[in-house]
């Protein structure tokens, strides 16, 4: 089981260094993408698309202006990046390699949404499982091929 996106496994994380598009304007990472999608605001996005560092842009996000359409589509937005994502090299290999084992995105910052919190066990890990529906789809799109 891998329970947390770090260390060996530090490349399923959305901070890692992968080209993404979100609405025709390409990202550094899919955090970076996806932080841009939350607002519709050209100011920021912007930001998004031309800052290095991630965690900067997350912590940016915190005062940023939602769009109002944001809960409904956000697990949508992670999944059409994430796909981006997993299907360029090495992170398709990567992902095919661990086979059937649980991803969990454990954390410690409680975050009970996109993972699990460590402290308490509690968390719906929508991260992990759409990274597990997207390696059910690369194994099933490389076996038809």
């Amino acid at each position: 089981m891998i329970t947390r996106f770090i260390d060996e496994y530090r490349w399923l994380s959305n901070f890692v260094p992968v080209e993404v598009e979100f609405e025709g304007v390409k990202y550094s990472s899919v955090e970076h993408a996806y932080q841009a999608a939350k607002s519709e605001d050209p100011e920021w996005r912007e930001f998004c698309a031309t800052e290095l560092s991630p965690g900067k842009i997350k912590r940016g996000s915190r005062r940023i202006e939602i769009r109002e359409d944001w809960l409904q589509i956000r697990v949508d937005v992670m999944r059409q990046l994430l796909a981006q994502k997993f299907i360029q090299e090495p992170y398709k290999t990567l992902l095919l390699e661990t086979g059937d084992t649980p991803l969990t995105e454990g954390n410690t910052w409680g975050d009970t949404f996109w993972g699990v919190d460590l402290e308490t066990g509690e968390g719906d890990n929508v991260l992990g499982n759409l990274i597990m529906d997207i390696r059910r789809a690369v194994k099933t799109l490389a076996v038809e091929i």
